[in-house]
């Protein structure tokens, strides 16, 4: 008979602690009750492109959050992670046989979002899918802050740094997004503009409002040239130290990248709204709502057990931890027949008492 395989609580912890944070770091920036379409192009959302309703082949759409969740329920969806300035297509002229179930008034097309091979499921210079079934290699899979495209780390064309979550990579390889009012096919890359603006974005070309001079024609009049090959990654602040002189500004807003300049259009800058938002929202805890109904008395004891309960059953919990142990589905029981037993035990004595 073979053994249950079995994990420990360790484990468990660590997996779960992982996953809450990636899922916080997507959702928790966007709203999973209302379609965001009536906030126009938002600055930066979570995204979905629906396989079910848009297949490769036909025309590329996103949707929200919100919707994904109440008109998409049961689709094939592909994760899109954050697209930046997108307004949600859910229910618009190219999903012939679906309404949007939260604001179905919308426009025909959104003419100013941009999409690319990410709204059919496929990513990188290799154009496969994410996870793909055929790629035995773990590797990592980072995004490029210009095209938005996620590319296997592999594929960068050099080497990729630690701590590259705290760091903005961009990839002068990738093709750009496509907008709706260029009437071109969503699946043709254009030439990228990472290549066309290069000589704007270099890490010593610090920001002063005050000086009329260049600081980027200075460096390249000294001869200073970027000779690494490959992706780029800037370390965090690094866009506060773009040259802002009128050149370089109408460069970038030439070249459609005028969100440079804007330091809360990071990934960064949305994850630690989420975080904001999720904070708020525990500050209404429920438990504490119900409160709000009891006498003072009635309130103390409920407050008091309920510390008491989750104080023991956190030690119950951390003896497994600290030694590796599985938590069992008897000692789980055991534990809570053992509060069952401690508070009848109370009832007992305090009914004994007041006879």
């Amino acid at each position: 008979m073979c053994e249950e395989q079995t994990v420990s609580l360790v484990d468990v912890l660590e997996e779960d602690e992982e996953l809450e944070e990636e899922a916080s770091a997507v959702l928790a920036g966007s709203d999973s009750d209302h379609c965001s379409y009536p906030q126009g192009y938002v600055k930066r959302q979570a995204l979905y492109a629906c396989n079910t309703c848009t297949p490769k082949g036909g025309e590329a759409a996103g949707v929200c959050l919100a919707c994904s969740y109440k008109c998409h329920e049961g689709h094939d969806l592909f994760e899109l992670y954050t697209k930046r300035n997108f307004r949600c297509d859910c229910g618009n002229r190219k999903f012939t046989e679906l309404q949007c179930k939260l604001f179905p008034d919308k426009d025909e097309v959104n003419s100013l979002n941009k999409y690319s091979h990410n709204f059919f499921g496929i990513y990188c210079t290799c154009s496969r899918p994410y996870p793909d079934p055929d790629d035995q290699v773990e590797d990592e899979m980072i995004q490029c802050v210009v095209c938005e495209d996620w590319l296997h780390g592999r594929h960068l064309g050099c080497v990729v740094p630690d701590c590259v979550e705290l760091q903005e990579m961009i990839f002068p390889g990738a093709a750009v997004p496509v907008k709706e009012e260029t009437g071109g096919d969503s699946n043709t890359d254009v030439p990228n503009k990472e290549e066309q603006v290069d000589d704007v974005i270099e890490p010593s070309c610090k920001r002063s409002r005050e000086e009329s001079s260049c600081r980027l024609k200075e460096l390249q009049e000294t001869g200073q040239k970027r000779v690494q090959s490959g992706a780029v990654f800037w370390p965090s602040a690094w866009r506060s130290k773009l040259c802002s002189c009128s050149t370089c500004q109408e460069r970038l807003s030439e070249a459609d990248l005028s969100f440079l300049f804007d330091e809360s259009d990071t990934v960064l800058a949305y994850e630690k709204k989420g975080k904001n938002n999720e904070q708020k929202e525990q500050g209404h805890d429920p438990l504490m709502s119900a409160l709000d109904n009891l006498n003072r008395v009635q309130q103390l004891e409920i407050i008091h057990g309920y510390n008491d309960m989750k104080t023991e059953l956190k030690d119950f919990l951390q003896r497994f931890a600290s030694e590796g142990k599985v938590v069992t589905p008897d000692d789980i029981r055991q534990f809570f027949e053992q509060q069952q037993s401690r508070k009848r035990r109370r009832v007992d004595a305090g009914r004994f008492y007041c006879t």
